[in-house]
C-alpha cells in the first residue's frame, strides 16, 4: 500500500499575551460597568422606597377616611337634634332624637369593628374594666361590677378605653 502525502495541518495563530495597558483597560472597563450598575441599584432602592413610603401615606389616608365617614352622619344628625332640642316643646322629642343618634353611634363602631363593653352585673375584669371605687352591697357578691360610669371599647383583641366602674366589695360588716 502506498500511502499518499497530506500536507502539513495548519496550527492556529497562537493568542498573545495582553499587554499591561490592555489589561488596565480592560479592568477599567470593567469597574465602570460595576459602578454604573451600583448607581442603578441605588436609585431602584431610593425608588422603592419613596414608593413604599407614598404607599404608606395613602393607606393611612385610606383608614383615616374610612374610620371618619361613619361619623359623618352621625354629627349632621347630632347637629339637627340640637337645633331641633332648642326649639322642641317636650322632652319626649329631643329625647327620642338622642336615641337615634346613640343608635347611629352604635352602628358606626359596629362597622368599624368597634364593641362597647358593657360591665354592669358582670365579674370584675382588670382586662377590660377600671375600678374607681369600691361599695359594699347586701345583694351583689364581691368582684362583680355594680355601677358602670363609662362604656369601655374594644376593637378585637385590643382594649381601646377600659369601662369605669364601681365594684362590690360584698357584704357590710
Amino acid at each position: 500500500k502506498e500511502t499518499a502525502e497530506t500536507p502539513e495541518q495548519e496550527k492556529p495563530a497562537e493568542k498573545a499575551e495582553p499587554t499591561a495597558e490592555e489589561i488596565i483597560a480592560d479592568l477599567n472597563a470593567k469597574l465602570a460597568e460595576a459602578e454604573t450598575q451600583r448607581l442603578l441599584a441605588l436609585a431602584e432602592m431610593d425608588n422603592q422606597r419613596k414608593r413604599a413610603a407614598k404607599e404608606r401615606e395613602n393607606l393611612r389616608a385610606n383608614v383615616e377616611q374610612d374610620t371618619l365617614e361613619p361619623f359623618l352622619q352621625v354629627f349632621e344628625h347630632f347637629t339637627m337634634a340640637v337645633t331641633a332640642a332648642e326649639k322642641a316643646q317636650n322632652l319626649e322629642t329631643l329625647l327620642k332624637g338622642m336615641e337615634m343618634i346613640q343608635a347611629e353611634f352604635d352602628k358606626a363602631f359596629s362597622e368599624l369593628g368597634v364593641e362597647k363593653i358593657d360591665a354592669m352585673g358582670k365579674e370584675f375584669d382588670p382586662k377590660l374594666h377600671e375600678a374607681v371605687a369600691q361599695e359594699p352591697s347586701d345583694t351583689v357578691p364581691a368582684g362583680t361590677v355594680i355601677k358602670q360610669w363609662s362604656f369601655g371599647f374594644k376593637s378585637g383583641d385590643r382594649l381601646l378605653k377600659p369601662a369605669m366602674v364601681i365594684v362590690s366589695s360584698g357584704k357590710p360588716e
